[in-house]
């Protein structure tokens, strides 16, 4: 019969074993027979991990230069044996899923809404009014993508002074890249892919500010719509195993459009998110914001598998998101 202190013990143990799994470099593919030239293949097209394998075809694997269906095929079967490939119980899976943290988003009642914050292993949209700011003070390094050219380093610098924190440290936090195209866009997933794996669990949060600007730009008219879209749900796709790959929280801003249908359903605001059916499903949690009186905001829930259709009010302040004043 196992002690309390023994179980307690078991399960520290293989929480660590599970954070480290998270970061399972593939050079541990070595001890399977895979040679180092071909894992070196795999790390320029941005695969780090053996998870990265995981969430990658054999179809993509095979068009990196050198590798044969064979030589995919080993490596296949080398990172199944690293990881849990098949089914496991909803116990398992829970266990996994302890290792979700959530980053505050300075206001209690905004972070009530969401279920204690920005989800990890997870992408969190907000269309409407913007979030300045977001970027400040996560407990972890963040990456900012912005497509817009809306990134304001001192905004940064007075959500430091909220909570105390030196500027400098802050700023050196944030790492921050300009995307000029969404091909561009596409380009830099693979820089961050890269960055988490060099500083794995260093990073927390990765914003793009917004996700749909530079398709709208890139894509125009019906007659591009198929391979805007197409485009969207590789960068999607890529996004969320980036989440869950190296467990951070994906946040993302979206524009809207006036909605032409809205008419035949009364709605009370006919406007909705760009980006239709593929950003809608890829997003895990949509958040509806609209502005309110002065520095107030109103956030809806828009779509999420699990916290309620809800409203909370926050404010937009000088030091960033906060509780709003009544």
């Amino acid at each position: 019969m196992k002690s309390v202190e023994d179980q307690v013990l078991e399960d520290e143990a293989g929480y660590a074993d599970d954070e480290v799994s998270f970061f399972q470099d593939i050079d541990l593919l070595q001890k399977y027979g895979i040679n180092m030239a071909d894992i070196k293949k795999l790390k320029s097209m941005g695969i780090c991990t053996v998870k990265g394998i995981q969430m990658t075809t054999r179809r993509a694997l095979c068009n990196v230069k050198g590798l044969s269906e064979a030589k995919v095929d080993k490596i296949k079967e080398a990172a199944g044996k690293l990881l849990i490939t098949g089914f496991q119980t909803a116990s398992e899976y829970s266990m996994k899923r302890r290792h979700v943290f959530h980053i505050t988003t300075g206001s209690l009642e905004f972070d009530k809404l969401l279920g204690g914050g920005i989800e990890s292993m997870a992408i969190t949209e907000a269309f409407g009014a913007q979030l300045p700011g977001e970027g400040g003070y996560t407990g972890g390094k963040v990456i900012f993508i912005d497509t817009e050219n809306t990134f304001r380093p001192d905004r940064l610098k007075e959500i430091a002074d909220r909570f105390n924190v030196d500027h400098e440290a802050v700023l050196d936090n944030v790492l921050y890249a300009r995307a000029y195209t969404s091909e561009h866009q596409m380009e830099l997933l693979d820089f961050v892919a890269a960055k988490f794996h060099e500083e794995g669990g260093v990073f927390k949060l990765l914003i793009i500010d917004s996700i749909m600007a530079l398709f709208r730009v890139d894509f125009s008219g019906r007659g591009e719509l198929a391979e805007r879209q197409q485009k969207l749900a590789q960068m999607l796709s890529r996004l969320q195993k980036i989440s869950e790959e190296y467990n951070v929280a994906v946040f993302v801003t979206n524009q809207m459009t006036a909605d032409p249908g809205a008419g035949l359903t009364f709605q009370a605001d006919p406007k909705k998110p760009i980006g239709g059916h593929i950003l809608a499903h890829a997003s895990t949690t949509r958040l509806s914001l609209r502005k309110g009186r002065g520095e107030m905001r109103i956030a809806k829930i828009f779509d999420s598998p699990d916290m309620p259709e809800n409203e909370a009010t926050f404010a937009i302040t000088p030091g960033g998101v906060a509780d709003a004043k009544e």
